[in-house]
C-alpha cells in the first residue's frame, strides 16, 4: 500500500508556472525585438515639400470607411483627390503667418511612413496637432512616440508656439496613449466635430506647453 497521498495539484501548479513564464518571455522578448528593430531604423521628421502632398492625400482617400470611422473621419467628407491637392498646395506657398496647414512627413530610412500636421494656427500662440502614421505594420510599435518626440520641437520652432493641442477620438486608443508618452497634459472630455472631414464624437483634449519642453 503506498503511504504516500497523490497530489492531483501539483503537475496541474507547475504547468500553470511553465505557460505564465512562457508568455512572460515572448512578451518580453517581443519587446525588447521592438526596441532593438526601431534603433536600427533611421526616423527622421521634416517639413513635407509639395511633391509628397499626393502620398498624405492618397493616405485617407485610399482607406477604407470603417478606418476612417476609428479616427473620427467620415470618408463622404473627404473632398476629390485633385480639390484637396490643389487647395494644400496653394497653402504651402503662403508664409508661415498666413498658413491653413503646416504638414511635416515621417520617414524610415528616407521613406515616407507617415505624417503630422498642424491647423487652426493662431501664430505666436497656440495650433492644433494631428498625427498618422500610414501603414498598419508601422503602427503599435512605439513609432509614433519617436516620431512626435522630434516633432513638437518643430512646431514651436516655426510659429512661436505657445502651447499645442491634439483632440483625438477619445475612443481611439494609439493616439490618446502616444500623446500621454510624449508629455501632453489631459484637459477634458467633451463632444464635438474637431475638423472638415469629422462626424460629431468625443475627443479627448490635450495640451503641451512650451515650457513643457525644458522638463
Amino acid at each position: 500500500m503506498n503511504r504516500y497521498k497523490a497530489n492531483p495539484s501539483f503537475p496541474v501548479y507547475i504547468l500553470l508556472s511553465i505557460g505564465f513564464l512562457f508568455i512572460y518571455i515572448s512578451v518580453e522578448y517581443k519587446l525588447v525585438l521592438s526596441d532593438l528593430e526601431t534603433l536600427a531604423m533611421n526616423l527622421k521628421v521634416r517639413k513635407m515639400t509639395v511633391s509628397e502632398i499626393p502620398l498624405m492625400v492618397d493616405y485617407f482617400l485610399e482607406s477604407s470607411a470603417e478606418f476612417l470611422k476609428g479616427m473620427g473621419a467620415d470618408k463622404r467628407k473627404l473632398p476629390a483627390r485633385e480639390n484637396w491637392i490643389g487647395k494644400l498646395e496653394k497653402d504651402f506657398l503662403k508664409p508661415n503667418k498666413e498658413k491653413e496647414f503646416f504638414y511635416l512627413v515621417w520617414l524610415i530610412n528616407e521613406e515616407a511612413v507617415g505624417h503630422s500636421n498642424i491647423n487652426k494656427i493662431d501664430y505666436g500662440n497656440t495650433a492644433t496637432m494631428h498625427l498618422h502614421l500610414w501603414h498598419s505594420v508601422k503602427r503599435k510599435r512605439g513609432l509614433g512616440v519617436e516620431f512626435l518626440k522630434m516633432t513638437i520641437p518643430i512646431y514651436f520652432r516655426e510659429f512661436e508656439l505657445k502651447a499645442l493641442f491634439c483632440e483625438p477620438k477619445a475612443e481611439n486608443e494609439a493616439p490618446n496613449k502616444v500623446l500621454r508618452k510624449t508629455g501632453f497634459r489631459f484637459v477634458k472630455s467633451y463632444e464635438t466635430i474637431p475638423g472638415w472631414i469629422n462626424f460629431k464624437q468625443k475627443v479627448n483634449r490635450y495640451e503641451y506647453k512650451k515650457e513643457y519642453q525644458n522638463k
